[in-house]
C-alpha cells in the first residue's frame, strides 16, 4: 500500500457569488490574479514549497477553466507516478448521486481518494486565498503538541472578528472554545479555513457528521471534535493573507502587489509562485506610450497610458487610452481614446474606440450594492462594449452589448447590464 506522511484536500468548487459577473462563467480559483497568475496557484505552490506532493483538488461549480489550468500538475511539478494533483468532481455511485454540499461533505466523498494513500495527517486548504505558508511547520507543530487537530488563525481586527470562526486558547494555544462568525466576538483570533488532521481523528468526525445536510467544518466538525474533547490547537500565523471573495478585497489585494515595496512579493526565489505558463511573445511598448507603477503581461500591446494597473497577459492597449486604477485580465482588447477608471475587466473582453469607464457619482448599485459596490466598473468574460458609450462607477456589464443598450450612450451609476444569453 502507498504511504504518504501528509496529504493536502484543495477546496476549488467555490461560486465565489460575491465577485459578481466576474465568476459566471468560471469558479472563483480560476480567477485571474496578478497578471499572469490564477488564485489556485496560491495554495498549489504552497503545497510544492512545503514538501506536500500528493494534492486533492475538489471542483464543482463551472470546473472547466480549472481543470486546464492545473491540468496534470506539471508546473507545480505535481505531475506524480504516485501522488501528484488529483481532481475530484463529484460523481455517480450506484445507489446515489449528490453534489458537494458543504465543505467536509465534499471531504468526506472522497474517503476512499484519501484512504488510498493511507496519510498520517491531512491538511485542509481553500482554494481562494491570496498568501505564503509553509505547511510543514504548521505540521511541526501539529507534533509537537500532540494535537488531533490544529486550526491555521491570524490576528485581526476586532471589528471585523465576527465575520470569521473565531478561536479562544488557552496560553499553550490550545483551543478552549470555537465560535463560527458570532455576534459579539471574545477574541480576535480568527480561523483561516486551514485545517491539519489526524487521519483516524478526521475520518471518524466525518462518518459521525454524514447524516448532516450541508456539513461543513466551521459548523460542525470542528464543534463536534471540541465535544468529543479532543486536542485542538491554534497554529498563529502573521504573514500575509487575504480573502479575495468580494470586488472590493480582490481589488485591493491586486493593487498592493504594485507598490514599490509590496507587502506580498510575488518574486522571491526562495518561495516560487508557480502558473501554467502559454509560451507568449514579450510585450509591445510603443515609442508613445506610458507606463508606471503597473503590472504588464507577456504579449501585450500597449499604445496608450497605463497607471497604477495590473494588466494581464496578450492585452491590447490601443492609442490615445488612458487606463488608471484598474484590472484587465488576459487577451482583452481596449480600442483607441478610451478612459479606464477603477474598473475590473474580465477576460477575452472587447471595448471600442472612445469608451469611458467610471463617470460620475458614486451612486449605490440598484440590484445588488453589497457586491457592485467599492466605486468599481466590472465587466464579465467575453462582453463587448460598443464604441463611443460612458459608464458609470458600481456597474456591472456582462454579455454582447450593443449602442441601443446604452440610452443616449449612457448606462449610469448603479446601473447593471446583463445580456447572459449571447454569452458562451
Amino acid at each position: 500500500m502507498i504511504k504518504k506522511e501528509m496529504i493536502a484536500m484543495l477546496l476549488a468548487g467555490g461560486q465565489g457569488s460575491r465577485l459578481g459577473v466576474l465568476t459566471s462563467k468560471v469558479a472563483k480559483p480560476a480567477v485571474a490574479f496578478g497578471g499572469k497568475y490564477r488564485i489556485i496557484d496560491f495554495p498549489l505552490s504552497n503545497c510544492i514549497n512545503s514538501g506536500v506532493d500528493t494534492v486533492g483538488v475538489l471542483t464543482q461549480y463551472q470546473p472547466l477553466r480549472l481543470n486546464s489550468h492545473i491540468g496534470i500538475g506539471i508546473p507545480w511539478d505535481l505531475d506524480r507516478n504516485i501522488g501528484g494533483v488529483s481532481v475530484l468532481p463529484p460523481y455517480e455511485k450506484s445507489a446515489n448521486s449528490e453534489w458537494y454540499s458543504g465543505t467536509a461533505n465534499a471531504i468526506y466523498q472522497n474517503l476512499e481518494y484519501m484512504e488510498s494513500y493511507n496519510p498520517d495527517y491531512v491538511l485542509i486548504l481553500s482554494g481562494d486565498h491570496i498568501y505564503k505558508m509553509d505547511y510543514e511547520v504548521m505540521l511541526d507543530y501539529h507534533k509537537a503538541n500532540q494535537a488531533d487537530v490544529t486550526i491555521a488563525a491570524m490576528p485581526v481586527p476586532i471589528e471585523e472578528a465576527s465575520r470569521f470562526g473565531i478561536v479562544i486558547t488557552d496560553d499553550d494555544g490550545r483551543i478552549q472554545e470555537f465560535e463560527e462568525k458570532p455576534e459579539h466576538p471574545r477574541s480576535n483570533l480568527a480561523s483561516m479555513g486551514i485545517y491539519i488532521f489526524s487521519w483516524p481523528v478526521l475520518k471518524e468526525a466525518l462518518i459521525a457528521n454524514a447524516h448532516v445536510p450541508g456539513c461543513d467544518f466551521g459548523k460542525h466538525v470542528i464543534p463536534y471534535c471540541h465535544e468529543k474533547k479532543q486536542r485542538l490547537f491554534a497554529y498563529e500565523y502573521n504573514g500575509y493573507w487575504k480573502d479575495v471573495g468580494t470586488l472590493g478585497s480582490y481589488w485591493e489585494a491586486n493593487m498592493e502587489l504594485i507598490d514599490i515595496i509590496p507587502e506580498f512579493n510575488l518574486y522571491e526565489e526562495f518561495w516560487k509562485i508557480y502558473t501554467k505558463s502559454e509560451i507568449i511573445p514579450p510585450q509591445y511598448i510603443s515609442e508613445d506610450a506610458v507606463i508606471d507603477r503597473s503590472i504588464i503581461g507577456e504579449g501585450t500591446d500597449v499604445y496608450g497610458e497605463v497607471h497604477n494597473s495590473v494588466i494581464g497577459c496578450g492585452v491590447t492597449i490601443g492609442k490615445g487610452t488612458i487606463v488608471r486604477d484598474s484590472i484587465i485580465m488576459q487577451n482583452t482588447t481596449i480600442g483607441e481614446n478610451c478612459v479606464i477608471d477603477k474598473s475590473i475587466i474580465a477576460e477575452k473582453v472587447t471595448v471600442g474606440d472612445g469608451v469611458v469607464l467610471g463617470i460620475g457619482e458614486d451612486i449605490p448599485n440598484k440590484e445588488k450594492p453589497n457586491i457592485y459596490s467599492f466605486g468599481l466598473v466590472t465587466i464579465g468574460d467575453n462582453t463587448v462594449i460598443p464604441p463611443n458609450v460612458k459608464i458609470g462607477k458600481n456597474t456591472a456589464i456582462w454579455g454582447k452589448t450593443n449602442a441601443q443598450d446604452y440610452p443616449e450612450g449612457v448606462l449610469g451609476s448603479g446601473e447593471t447590464l446583463i445580456k447572459a444569453g449571447d454569452v458562451l
